[in-house]
């Protein structure tokens, strides 16, 4: 890159005033070098309105020459002779500034550097194909000639004028106003001998006058919450020890046959240091005992409520303003990336809440980001979440799309994380999600489906399957739209997996019921069954099942203490033993009596309590067989993998169910029983004859129950039952079930 080679005759008056009151859209006509019509050689022109005096220092011989003030709002201006001029045609130079005060800077001059985002770029990001936006927008760390600086690029096209702001100019939008570069309306600027670790944000003059100071769209940090500045940050130095994890996930193209039971954790709550003033745990410290924690239990993916930066800690991170930055609570980039990394070499697969359906009104952040509606809709019937006072995104623009785009693959490019949980689908797909009569638009056949957001999600699965193999989403969508699962190509949305809110609804309003009463409520067992294969599920038990005056996942059971264990475990064992993969909110493992809360750490003294010691390891005894045993994961989304022994015996609230592998000979039988009353010389039809090992009695005593079962197995009986042949004489324990399977 070349310094810009400007050819324009001497700054018009009005030029100059629209530049002192910081309304001059274009900078570089007026500052930097200049050829010197008037009489030859270079004319150098500077801005500094709080500067006594400027000297320009000529690099090849060290000279300093005192620069004229030409205007005493802060317009300085000096001629230089051709001789001296470096084979670019102008001089290399530097601005020594003294300032009121005496203080004395010396810079680079950012004018008389060229054009950085080439034409093609441009075009890119205006037809929304520019799929690495964040290599191109925000602030990037780059070499001109031989000088090091920091690229800022930001999309105002409404804009009067942008600046960049930072200590490094005295957050004075009137020192280093921005290039626009049409057609697209993205602004630029090259700051020489900026360091990493400075503040900055974008001063916006909108169309009516305003004036705004807007945190960077783009930005890979930020200030600590509240403050709201963004931070330029080098992300690239961090050295990577996954290169196993990466291989492998590239190798593997979908989580389908394979166990996934995922821990849903909230950094911000799953452990602080009360002894330091309740202070979060850093990044690092989390990779060395969240990580070990979820290995031990047995899991194999950790999911995050969103660590993207967010203003309002009680937002959960679901009110995201950077987008591209992990949150700065707990450390910076590199110490996101160090947990990642430690999740890899624990063969713990990393998925991130993702939210692209909405973002707050903060002024600092994307609303009527130049003064327009830019990045949402104009229209409040179409640009408003009324229920959660937030904005929605335009998916019908390219740029918007664009923005979002990128940032989903950069999660997956620059952090390695292996998926992403879209948030709230179902408030994108739906143009009257939550309005009344009057107060949506319907999409242009008439209907209620937001067409272009269904396209932005198709698009978004097409783009993350196909660039990163191995890696998934799942939607949590709450309704009953067609193909969330299905392949894009198929007329689907695209993504791997969808949250079975369904189920997750029915079994736990069935299960709060008192026991005596389930038997009227037997349906809502059974139900799910109906449509389990429909779409790839992951059954959830997740964060918003413990706040808000639910309760938490044990105080739900109804009961006396041992019927709410008893009862949890039962439920646990019946999630791990339907067809889907499996997700647990953190703290439901060990039974936390209190609702969730995000200011305060998990109760972890509990953990001291052999209770709640007890359930733990019930957890972690599921997930080891549930990994182990390819009946129970194999088949998790084929009807072959699923067959009821007895879905209709209501009347004693007793389900059993078969699941299958891929080889049908290799099976488990399951015996569910809720209610607190035994179940002896229960009988149930199995496949074939022979000894029947309980892999698993959640009333064991060893997870806190009474022990009751069937002494470690059963034979079969030529007794037939159920469709089948043979069949099994069980001991079914109270508000318990049994996983059994024949010895070979």
């Amino acid at each position: 890159m070349t310094p810009v080679n400007h050819d324009i005759e001497p700054a018009a008056a009005g030029a100059v005033r629209l530049l002192i009151e910081a309304r001059n859209r274009d900078p570089f006509a007026l500052l930097g070098p200049h050829r010197d019509e008037r009489g030859g050689g270079t004319v150098v022109r500077a801005f500094q309105p709080e500067a006594r005096s400027i000297e320009l220092r000529l690099m090849a011989t060290g000279e300093l020459r005192a620069m004229e003030k030409v205007d005493p709002a802060g317009i300085f201006e000096i001629r230089l002779n051709p001789t001296g001029d470096t084979g670019a045609g102008f001089p290399d130079y530097r601005l020594r500034i003294t300032f009121h005060g005496d203080h004395v800077s010396e810079i680079d001059d950012p004018y008389r550097y060229g054009r950085v985002l080439t034409d093609f770029d441009l075009h890119l990001f205006a037809e929304g194909t520019q799929y690495r936006a964040y290599d191109k927008l925000g602030a990037h760390r780059m070499t001109i000639g031989p000088t090091n600086g920091v690229h800022f690029a930001v999309w105002a096209p409404n804009a009067e004028r942008v600046s960049v702001i930072g200590d490094f100019n005295g957050w004075d939008g009137r020192v280093q106003p921005m290039r626009l570069l049409t057609p697209g309306g993205v602004w630029e600027l090259f700051i020489p001998n900026l360091p990493d670790g400075e503040k900055y944000k974008f001063e916006i003059r909108t169309p009516g006058g305003a004036v705004l100071k807007k945190s960077d769209p783009y930005a890979f940090a930020f200030e600590v919450p509240p403050q709201s500045a963004s931070v330029v940050r080098d992300i690239t130095r961090y050295q990577w020890h996954d290169a196993g994890w990466m291989s492998a996930r590239q190798q593997q193209n979908r989580w389908f046959d394979r166990p996934m039971t995922i821990y849903e954790a909230h950094l911000g709550s799953w452990g602080r240091v009360p002894e330091e003033g309740n202070r979060f745990l850093s990044y690092r410290e989390l990779a060395h005992r969240l990580v070990p924690y979820v290995k031990d239990l047995g899991f194999t993916h950790i999911e995050l409520l969103p660590v993207m930066e967010h203003p309002f800690s009680g937002s959960w991170g679901y009110q995201v303003l950077g987008f591209f930055a992990p949150t700065s609570r707990f450390g910076p980039p590199e110490d996101f990336k160090y947990f990642v990394d430690a999740c890899h070499q624990s063969e713990l697969g990393v998925i991130l809440d993702w939210v692209p359906g909405h973002f707050p009104k903060d002024e600092h952040g994307l609303a009527r980001f130049d003064g327009t509606a830019l990045y949402e809709h104009a229209d409040p019937r179409q640009g408003e979440h009324q229920d959660w006072g937030t904005l929605i995104f335009n998916y019908g623009r390219n740029e918007v799309r664009n923005f979002l785009l990128s940032n989903a693959l950069f999660w997956l490019e620059e952090y390695h994380v292996d998926g992403l949980r879209v948030d709230a689908v179902a408030s994108m797909l739906y143009l009257d999600y939550s309005r009344r009569e009057g107060e949506w638009i319907p999409n242009r056949f008439g209907g209620r489906e937001n067409l272009d957001a269904v396209g932005f999600l198709q698009q978004l699965n097409s783009l993350t399957h196909g660039d990163f193999p191995g890696t998934i989403t799942a939607a949590e969508e709450s309704t009953a739209f067609g193909g969330v699962s299905r392949p894009v190509y198929l007329g689907g949305l695209g993504f791997t997996y969808k949250w079975n809110m369904g189920w997750m609804h029915d079994m736990l309003e069935y299960i709060e019921q008192n026991p005596v009463h389930r038997r009227w409520h037997h349906n809502k067992v059974t139900f799910s069954m109906l449509y389990a294969f429909t779409e790839n599920f992951v059954l959830p038990f997740s964060h918003d099942e413990v706040v808000h005056g639910k309760r938490s996942m044990l105080d739900k059971m109804p009961g006396d203490v041992w019927q709410k264990y008893a009862t949890l475990r039962a439920l646990y064992g019946y999630m791990y033993g339907h067809p889907g993969k499996k997700l647990l909110f953190m703290g439901n493992e060990f039974g936390q009596w209190r609702e969730w809360n995000h200011d305060v750490s998990l109760d972890w003294h509990l953990m001291d309590d052999p209770s709640h010691a007890a359930l733990a390891r019930y957890v972690q005894t599921l997930n080891w067989h549930y990994g182990a045993q390819p009946a129970l994961h194999q088949c998790d989304f084929d009807p072959s993998g699923f067959r009821w022994i007895d879905c209709n015996d209501n009347e004693n609230s007793v389900i059993s169910t078969l699941r299958f592998a891929r080889n049908p000979r290799d099976f488990i039988a399951m015996v569910f029983n809720f209610t607190p009353v035994p179940r002896g010389e229960y009988r149930i039809g199995v496949p074939e004859p022979g000894l029947y090992v309980e892999l698993l009695n959640s009333d064991a005593s060893i997870f806190g129950g009474g022990n009751v079962g069937n002494g470690g197995g059963v034979a079969s009986e030529p007794v037939p039952a159920h469709g089948f042949d043979q069949s099994l004489r069980l001991v079914v324990p109270p508000l318990g079930c049994l996983y059994l399977r024949k010895r070979e």
